[in-house]
């Protein structure tokens, strides 16, 4: 498996999922996490997550293993019933019709009547309409009903069509800032195909996979001044006005209008149901109906009516009672002819706000499996412990239980699934290795372990805790690198000069010893004292065969490797687009936020990462050898930075990194207009893909855009990722063992690592809600990063947060200028004219809501001299 650009194929319905799970997680206390980086030293750097290349379909994951029932439920409600070929999709007022002019306008018409509350559908009626049926009778007692969406396609007709190329298949992505707008990728990877409004998304959700039908050109419709999403330079017209055009600007983080032509494709076909189908919300009361409307707190999910049955006892009576309270809901249906899904609660979270209740429903919209381990997969493992390296396992192994290895990881790591080892040979080079964990010695390929870790693929890591992709006695125990304990090892062992040539290179299965477990801080301070001595207390105990110089020795040997390393991948044009992180201290004892700040990252993470990449890279070559094949918004980024006068070279990889590191002015903010020139810069990039080499055509597709290398894999990180355990058992077949079949594999674990960063994001952005809550008003320098209409971006250059300002009254300049005008603070006072744009210092408050963890940055009133 290699981890590059992806290919896949279609599938179908997601398979339902049980509605309560218990927090199977590992609480990962103490007074400082370091939440921005990877907690087992394999850093997921910005370059492994770039990519220029735009994704297809991908192949549905197969179904998750039957999970346990739950320890409690603070909720009365029953479990949902199995979802059918009912597709949800978004459905909020003022959406746009798009299809031949009269039957859109009347079918808009009707949408914007319920709601507005004129008619509510009822839940009674059937689950569900598979794709192709027709008008379904309302039970309600209104008869027949218009139709709202179109009936889908066969799956026939949809499988022609899309030979023929009628049809065009992809992920929807719907703009949370805009849910009118949404896009899927068009094939040629030039422009995006645009959706204008919910009608055309037809009960699709964000990340499904559907097939649209592009209208002909006679049916687009110049869509004139619509509201952009967040871009950053003013809108682009052609002589005369807007242009017209069907394929639209890109998804949230574009660069100009979403659309000047307004009318793409709609929806006709959902070929995999990639969201969850659940959702966090509140209940309303409807009077006099025999359901209640459920809102979701993510607006491109629609209104969804729940049964009375289904809601607590007291609900109906007492609702007021449940005004702040949240829940979780399941989308079970969605007729052609309403306006509403149907579905019903999950569970009863607890009071919005609260930190537990948000995460835990975080988790279970983003289909996170966080309940614990059944029996029948810890059976898979060793009962006899403490666990021993069996001897006859020594015999079949490199011993290398007498070389000074050891781990640097963050300093709250407990999973250590990767080691480093570093000495100097006779003739002057080094002989150089990295040694991780075998766990594909304790995951037995088709087990009930191997099952749920396939299933989760990948360890889901927030501010307060982890969920493990593996039971804890295997990643804490068994699997992990603790120092002064035997453990199995897959290694690579290279002969290095002393410029980081590689001279050789060896593969196999080994038995270490590490002889001290390393925190980051602790490698950062051998490496700023080479000639520093240490006293006892300042690191940990060592092995008594390893003295501190000669670990210490290892560790400045690495360092000066790495740098080489380093800089040959940079000069070969390896990008990196490095972005603030933040990170949280907590309290031990309640999990609350005390402080935040920015993480850094120093050379001791950069010489963990040069190696763990330099690894997975030996290892893509490697397993390649042995198993051989049987855009737009780049442009519309380059022509910004030309139009802003800022020089950026975006026509390869190590252009673009040579920009980046070239001055911005030596000022104190050169680094801040380099942060907003990176968050720019990564906003067409996207995550790397796994795939399986022989299901590429193309070698050149192997590539990794940002690593600038023609193969690349992850090996690093078998603990916490799927995809290295199945790396781990394809290099074992490259040196002998029988292969597996992976890319089916491939792209769930692309969508598991999706939905893992997108989880982990959410999370910090929950508690930094708690922390301006708790500590705020917050007040701060901010830059200005994207200059809109009526807003403009701006990056908190203290927190590293980007957020949104809103301004009614301005006046819009060129090149994306706002003027504001701050009115006299008093008698015989000057009015102050503020010009915003691209890079313009300007100070904010940030301010608690009244929203629940909701946040606002307040622009302050600048002084004469700053404005």
């Amino acid at each position: 498996m290699e981890k590059l650009n992806g290919r896949g194929g279609g599938g179908g319905a997601l398979p339902p999922q049980d509605v309560d799970r218990k927090q199977g997680v590992c609480e990962r206390r103490g007074q400082r996490r370091d939440t921005a980086t990877s907690h087992d030293g394999d850093v997921d750097s910005a370059e492994e997550n770039g990519s220029s290349h735009k994704p297809s379909d991908a192949k549905p994951p197969p179904p998750p293993p039957q999970q346990r029932q739950p320890k409690r439920n603070k909720g009365p409600h029953r479990d949902c019933p199995l979802q059918l070929d009912a597709q949800p999709s978004p459905l909020q007022p003022n959406a746009v019709a798009q299809d031949p002019e009269k039957r859109r306008r009347q079918q808009q018409k009707n949408l914007l009547e319920e709601n507005r509350g004129a008619e509510v559908s009822s839940p009674k009626g059937p689950l569900g309409n598979s794709p192709g049926d027709k008008n379904l009778k309302n039970r309600g007692g209104r008869g027949f009903k218009k139709q709202v969406f179109e009936a889908y396609m066969s799956h026939e007709v949809v499988s022609q069509g899309l030979k023929r190329g009628e049809l065009l298949q992809g992920p929807l992505r719907i703009n949370p800032k805009n849910y009118n707008d949404a896009f899927i990728p068009s094939p040629d990877g030039m422009r995006d195909i645009f959706l204008d409004g919910i009608v055309s998304r037809n009960r699709a959700l964000n990340g499904d996979v559907v097939v649209v039908q592009l209208l002909p050109r006679e049916q687009w419709k110049v869509r004139p001044g619509g509201p952009r999403e967040q871009g950053w330079g003013a809108q682009r017209t052609g002589p005369g006005g807007p242009r017209e055009q069907a394929l639209g600007g890109p998804a949230e983080g574009g660069y100009g209008a979403p659309a000047e032509g307004g009318y793409g494709a709609p929806v006709v076909y959902i070929v995999e149901r990639k969201h969850s189908r659940a959702v966090t919300g509140f209940l309303k009361l409807l009077p006099d109906l025999p359901f209640a409307k459920f809102s979701p707190v993510d607006h491109r999910v629609p209104r969804i009516n729940v049964p009375l049955a289904d809601c607590p006892p007291d609900f109906s009576s007492r609702p007021a009672d449940y005004a702040n309270i949240l829940f979780i809901c399941r989308i079970t249906s969605w007729a052609e002819d309403s306006s509403f899904a149907e579905g019903c609660l999950a569970k009863t979270l607890g009071q919005a706000g609260e930190i537990e209740p948000e995460t835990e429903g975080i988790l279970m919209e983003y289909d996170v499996d966080f309940s614990e381990f059944p029996a029948v997969v810890l059976d898979c493992l060793p009962t006899d412990l403490p666990w021993s390296v069996p001897p006859a396992e020594l015999g079949r192994r490199k011993d290398l239980r007498e070389e000074c290895i050891f781990t640097i990881d963050p300093a709250t790591a407990r999973d250590l699934d990767d080691a480093l080892s570093c000495k100097q040979l006779a003739d002057g080079n080094f002989e150089v290795g990295v040694h991780i964990a075998d766990v594909s010695y304790f995951v037995e390929e088709g087990n009930a372990l191997d099952a749920i870790a396939s299933q989760r693929a990948t360890s889901v890591y927030m501010v307060q805790k982890v969920v493990p992709m593996l039971p804890r006695l295997l990643c804490e125990e068994l699997c992990s690198l603790n120092p002064l304990t035997e453990r199995l090892t897959f290694s690579v062992v290279w002969t290095l000069s002393p410029q980081g040539k590689i001279l050789s290179e060896w593969f196999g299965r080994s038995v270490i010893r590490s002889c001290v477990k390393l925190s980051y801080d602790h490698a950062q301070s051998m490496i700023d004292g080479p000639d520093r001595l240490f006293s006892p207390g300042e690191l940990p105990s060592m092995d008594p065969r390893h003295p501190l110089d000669e670990v210490h020795q290892a560790v400045l040997r690495l360092h000066a490797l790495a740098q080489q390393l380093r800089q040959q991948r940079f000069d070969g044009g390896a990008l990196r687009l490095d972005q603030l992180k933040l990170s949280f201290t907590l309290d031990k004892d309640s999990m609350m936020p005390q402080g935040c700040y920015v993480y850094q990252y120093r050379d001791s993470n950069k010489l963990v990462e040069e190696f763990m990449l330099l690894a997975n890279m030996a290892v893509a070559h490697q397993i390649y050898r042995s198993f051989p094949q049987e855009t737009k918004m780049v442009d519309e980024l380059q022509e910004f930075c030309d139009q802003m006068g800022v020089a950026v070279d975006l026509s390869s990889a190590g252009a673009l990194h040579a920009s980046l590191h070239r001055s911005l002015g030596d000022d104190p903010y050169a680094g801040a207009r380099k942060e907003v020139l990176t968050k720019m810069c990564s906003k067409p990039m996207q995550m790397a893909l796994y795939f399986c080499t022989g299901a590429l055509k193309d070698e050149a597709l192997f590539q990794h855009y940002a690593l600038n290398v023609p193969r690349y894999t992850h090996f690093t990180s078998p603990i916490r990722r799927y995809p290295d355990l199945v790396v781990h058992r394809l290099l074992a077949a490259s040196l002998g063992t029988p292969p597996c079949a992976v890319q089916k594999q491939a792209s769930h674990c692309n969508d598991r690592k999706t939905a893992s960063k997108r989880v982990q994001e959410l999370s910090s952005e929950l508690f930094f809600g708690v922390f301006v809550r708790e500590c705020g008003p917050l007040e701060s320098e901010a830059m200005v990063s994207g200059v809109l209409d009526e807003s403009f971006d701006v990056l908190v250059l203290s927190y590293g947060v980007q957020k949104r300002i809103y301004c009614k009254h301005h006046r819009v300049g060129k090149r994306g200028e706002i003027t504001l005008v701050w009115a006299p603070e008093g008698p015989g006072g000057a009015a102050v004219r503020q010009v915003i744009s691209v890079f313009s210092l300007v100070e904010v408050q940030l301010r608690a809501d009244e929203a629940a963890l909701k946040y606002s940055a307040l622009l302050k009133r600048p002084l004469d001299k700053e404005a």
